[in-house]
């Protein structure tokens, strides 16, 4: 059933999958062509948002902290489990892997290097203020508007 809660939710943690994939875009010059990259991230906290932080609103505001923790958690394992994926599909294709298995651990490998790419300070503190800006605006509007 859609609230406010989830819509400010899902708002909050769009905006920061476009935000945080904007830094990421600095952080990688070698590459010219991201193409919807920024949307899709966007659509991945949008989906987050909703279904994660929206349904746990409410709660309090010792849980809101929480709740944006989560929320952003989630983003980020999504995000670079999707991209990871979409990579190892890409080279599957060029024939890199000798078969499914070794390709389906390269999932994890390829997360494992997006992911040592997002411990910088400047992603570390987007994502911490980001966690809990959306747990806080997730929070008033459960209580604002039930």
């Amino acid at each position: 059933m859609p609230t406010a809660a989830k819509a400010v939710a899902a708002l909050c943690l769009a905006a920061l999958g476009y935000l945080a994939s904007e830094l990421v875009k600095t952080l990688l010059p070698e590459i010219n062509n991201f193409g919807r990259f920024s949307e899709f991230n966007a659509l991945v906290g949008a989906v987050v948002g909703w279904f994660v932080v929206g349904t746990r609103a409410g709660r309090g505001t010792k849980d809101a902290i929480a709740n944006g923790l989560t929320g952003v958690a989630a983003l980020i394992f999504w995000a670079v489990f999707f991209h990871a994926s979409y990579e190892m599909i890409q080279l599957a294709l060029k024939r890199r892997f000798d078969g499914p298995v070794e390709a389906f651990s390269a999932i994890f490998e390829i997360g494992i290097e997006y992911g040592a790419l997002l411990m910088n300070p400047m992603m570390i503190a987007t994502f911490l203020i980001g966690a809990l800006l959306t747990g806080y605006f997730a929070e008033y509007a459960a209580r604002q508007w039930k």
